[in-house]
């Protein structure tokens, strides 16, 4: 009798492990959703549209804390629907501050780089969990989303319920969130208007609030570092005098014109060159905003001694 030792045609090539094939309706969602956001974030075409800052919301508020409930009740009897998504809204709204947390302990720190990829992390990894657990069950026992019984869930929840308590305390709880969700994406989407200034600063040659160049010599030039950040939530026009004062006479050192956008920082290094000889005269840097030289918005003092 011949032995067969072909194999079978199936068997042969990649096969992804059990914790990744087969996903669950709901699990495939989970991880396209998170796929979409970082999409939605990180491609510059797409990032500056609405629907990121509605992805983002949903990140932070719903889908973390759905991925975590997912694995930790895998069967279709732990908990119903209703209970899933209130819990799905209160573990996101917990597990956003832990991650940010762990990362004010890490080099990276709190921005939006480490906190949206531990977030995708922690999503998917959670989704594979729940995914692999699943498989461990028999078909009948796993959780699923079916839509038929999801309408009868909330229909039993809101309208047919045992007692007018409980149909009360679940539109309580169905309205809470959706207030929730309104309130939140109006915060993000129309943010408070915060105080408007403006920086101004200088520092010595090496980039430090020290060691400025107070004694010249006649002819000398020192250098000193101005810095201007622009936070007026709108583009500036700023004019920058630099000018030696004592008391017989002002000299213009130095002056130009600058035009910021917000939150934009504006730093150069100037040579400066005193005109005349003195002790104790007034080294003053002034900054006017707008075109309005009549008073300076910011100015920084040095006393400087030339020989």
């Amino acid at each position: 009798m011949a032995i067969n030792n072909a194999k079978d045609s199936s068997d042969s090539g990649f096969r992804l492990p059990p914790s990744v094939a087969n996903l669950a309706f709901d699990l495939e969602l989970t991880i396209g959703f998170t796929v979409v956001a970082l999409a939605f974030i990180y491609i510059p075409i797409l990032s500056g549209t609405i629907i990121r800052t509605v992805l983002g919301l949903m990140m932070v508020l719903f889908v973390p804390g759905y991925a975590l409930i997912a694995a930790l009740f895998i069967r279709n009897k732990d908990i119903d629907y209703m209970e899933r998504a209130a819990l799905s809204f209160g573990l996101s709204i917990a597990i956003v501050p832990l991650i940010g947390l762990a990362l004010n302990y890490t080099p990276w720190g709190i921005r939006l780089d480490p906190i949206v990829i531990c977030l995708s992390i922690f999503t998917i990894a959670c989704s594979l969990i729940a995914n692999k657990r699943r498989q461990e069950l028999s078909e009948a026992e796993r959780f699923s989303i079916d839509f038929r019984p999801l309408y009868y869930q909330v229909k039993a929840y809101m309208i047919d319920g045992h007692t007018p308590f409980d149909r009360a305390l679940s539109i309580v709880l169905v309205a809470s969130m959706l207030l929730f969700v309104i309130v939140a994406a109006y915060v993000i989407v129309v943010p408070k208007q915060g105080e408007t200034f403006t920086e101004f600063y200088i520092l010595g040659p090496d980039g430090s609030a020290n060691n400025y160049p107070l004694n010249f010599s006649q002819g000398d030039t020192k250098p000193i570092v101005v810095g201007v950040v622009n936070h007026e939530q709108r583009n500036v026009t700023y004019d920058l005098v630099i000018a030696l004062n004592d008391s017989v006479n002002t000299t213009i050192l130095h002056s130009e014109t600058l035009e910021l956008a917000d939150n934009t920082t504006w730093e150069k290094t100037i040579g400066l060159m005193p005109g005349h000889t003195g002790t104790d005269m007034e080294m003053e840097f002034l900054l006017y905003k707008d075109g309005n030289l009549t008073s300076p918005y910011r100015e920084c003092h040095v006393w400087v001694n030339v020989t």
